[in-house]
């Protein structure tokens, strides 16, 4: 029986993509939903011409009130079941209720080499530093911003005259190859940090 993974996106959905064309095969896990909180996100028809089902959820009629929209957002994922969620380029703040709700089941992925640089603007923040490598990391995802435990990791060397879109550009290339690896070994089971370059 394959295990059923929720994708969770607000924007293109390259990562899901990579996470979908990886779920075929001797695969052990399927997706069953993608979410977004924009529902004008590119990635939502990607699914759909997948064959997967899709939900929009705005985030902006909800205002501030970050603990509704959540609560919207799990309505949506307890009907579709899943075993694991996969956060691909969703950007919001989730409430740690939210978070406690999934815990042990729910992946992000995050451009930079944690425990360094979390939050936004992690390209500029790694070239402003002199960083010699960047790079990004697949953690599980907990109450503290982009602070659970990581499984996985990649990186490039920051070169000369790098420019933010320029290294984003070299690392999301890995982003596509290190989520689905770190998925596939986390639905088995397999927490031990994967390190890909």
């Amino acid at each position: 029986m394959s295990k059923r993974v929720a994708i969770l996106i607000s924007g293109g959905g390259s990562n899901m993509v990579s996470l979908c064309e990886d779920m075929v095969g001797d695969h052990p896990a399927r997706p069953c939903l993608v979410l977004s909180n924009n529902p004008d996100a590119g990635g939502l028809a990607k699914a759909a011409a997948r064959g997967i089902e899709t939900v929009a959820i705005d985030h902006r009629p909800f205002g501030k009130d970050r603990a509704a929209f959540d609560a919207a957002v799990t309505d949506a994922l307890e009907r579709a079941e899943p075993d694991v969620i996969c956060l691909a380029g969703f950007m919001r703040i989730l409430t740690p209720e939210f978070t406690a709700r999934w815990e042990g089941r729910m992946l992000n992925i995050h451009p930079s080499l944690l425990p360094k640089y979390k939050g936004l603007n992690t390209h500029a923040r790694a070239i402003e530093a002199g960083d010699a490598e960047a790079g990004c990391s697949v953690h599980e995802v907990t109450a503290e911003l982009d602070g659970g435990p990581i499984l996985g990791q990649a990186r490039v060397p920051i070169l000369e005259g790098d420019t933010p879109d320029g290294l984003a550009a070299r690392i999301l290339p890995l982003e596509h190859k290190l989520y689905p690896a770190v998925l596939r070994r986390f639905i088995k089971g397999e927490r031990e940090l994967l390190n890909l370059s």
